[in-house]
């Protein structure tokens, strides 16, 4: 059973983090930096798994609670994947009553997650995205 959190103990963060060194976008993640990484975010949605006390998928997000939410880290353990748990989270944002009244939610996703995204409302962007990294 999965029991949805808002908050992650010292552990779940060490776990959250050996989920990052996995995937591509996240493999370069320190460790230290997680704890600031959730502590700036302003909504979080973890699935954690009781029986296991293992941290089974997470994603965060980013918002000013009336025109933009930007989601971000959808991610879920190598050994979880395919039980529907990118869904789960998902739905819990785009159902999330204080996200509700929020104009736009946005996302980056790979090309071959878009069909996943579509089916809950995410639409590809006309707009032209701009990157300054440092």
């Amino acid at each position: 059973m999965l029991t949805l959190i808002h908050q992650l103990t010292p552990t779940q963060v060490e776990q959250l983090h050996q989920m990052y060194l996995q995937e591509w976008w996240s493999k370069e993640r320190a460790l230290d930096d997680v704890p600031t990484l959730l502590s700036n975010s302003d909504l979080l949605f973890g699935l954690w798994n009781d029986e296991a006390q293992r941290l089974a998928a997470f994603c965060r997000v980013l918002t000013d609670w009336v025109y933009r939410a930007i989601v971000f880290d959808v991610i879920v353990a190598a050994d979880y994947r395919g039980q529907g748990l990118g869904a789960k989270l998902i739905e819990h944002i785009t159902t999330h009553p204080q996200l509700a009244e929020v104009e736009c939610i946005q996302l980056f996703c790979t090309p071959e997650m878009q069909p996943f995204y579509e089916k809950y409302g995410f639409t590809q962007s006309n707009q032209l995205l701009m990157v300054r990294s440092r």
